[in-house]
């Protein structure tokens, strides 16, 4: 039986840290999001975005990672000399304590220490969407939801909407890679990536013990 460490009541519901054995496992608003038991999906959503960049990118390509979750992108990202800078985008304070001071210090205390690495505290939709953030990036790595077709909390749909994907767009270099992980392929996505001008528009999966493979959504913005 899972042991509940901490519960907290913010401004988008309830999150909750819980440890399952060895594991330890994030819940928002009663919604399974991910757990410490594997990472492998969330570590290629880090690697699929590198390769999508392609011999052309920048020398050390700089990458927003949406959601700091458990803590695997991070960490794999930070792992990886190729990469310039990275900053994370996290907007519960609790999933934020969880990694500084918490359980999860443990997986990502190194790559949190990394002089590469920006943590910003604030909500991944607003931030992208903020006029007054002029920062743009070679590459996102989204893992905010459980996919596009199924979101932690109903505002997180305007992610996944045009107006979000244009956003997303916008905080793109010119040839930059959209990714974004999701619990299962979405054709439905992948249409909008292309009708948002996304190009090279693809699907990477990782098969899963049960059920439907995790999934990697792929789009490069225009050069």
């Amino acid at each position: 039986m899972p042991v509940t460490l901490d519960r907290r009541e913010g401004p988008y519901g309830e999150v909750v840290l819980r440890q399952r054995g060895e594991h330890f496992e994030i819940i928002a608003n009663g919604t399974f999001l991910m757990d410490t038991s594997d990472g492998r999906s969330e570590r290629l959503l880090v690697d699929a975005a590198l390769h999508a960049l392609g011999g052309g990118r920048a020398a050390r390509p700089s990458v927003l990672i949406g959601g700091l979750g458990v803590g695997f992108s991070l960490a794999h990202a930070a792992a990886d000399p190729a990469w310039g800078r990275i900053a994370v985008v996290e907007r519960e304070r609790a999933v934020i304590d969880w990694h500084r001071a918490g359980p999860l210090a443990a997986l990502s205390a190194p790559a949190l220490a990394d002089p590469r690495t920006v943590l910003v505290h604030a909500d991944l939709v607003a931030y992208l969407r903020d006029p007054d953030t002029a920062d743009t990036y070679d590459a996102l790595c989204l893992d905010v939801d459980n996919g596009p077709e199924w979101t932690v909390t109903e505002d997180n749909g305007g992610l996944y909407s045009p107006s979000g994907l244009a956003a997303c767009a916008r905080r793109l270099n010119p040839g930059g890679v959209l990714a974004v992980w999701s619990a299962r392929p979405s054709a439905a996505f992948e249409e909008s990536l292309r009708n948002a001008g996304f190009r090279g528009v693809r699907t990477e999966e990782v098969p899963v013990a049960r059920g439907v493979p995790d999934a990697v959504h792929l789009g490069v913005r225009p050069a």
